[in-house]
């Protein structure tokens, strides 16, 4: 039998959307299996026992991303 996967949301950044039933996408900082905390984008039930998929980034990537998006000219 596979055990459980862990993490832990070691911090709340804010809700970047709401969708249906509650489930928010947001940012987190997020130790996934015991491992270091990364910084994490992902829609997560309203009690945040069940998520979707998402995207993990470290702390240079989210600089990078930062930066893109800054210099980006959105319409």
């Amino acid at each position: 039998m596979a055990e459980d996967f862990k993490f832990v949301i070691e911090k709340k950044f804010g809700v970047i959307s709401e969708g249906k039933g509650g489930w928010k996408t947001e940012l987190n900082f997020v130790s996934w299996g015991d491992r270091p905390a990364k910084y994490d984008i992902r829609p997560w039930s309203a009690d945040a026992s069940k998520m979707g998929k998402g995207l993990t980034l470290t702390k240079e990537e989210l600089i990078n991303l930062k930066k893109l998006l800054n210099d980006m000219e959105i319409e």
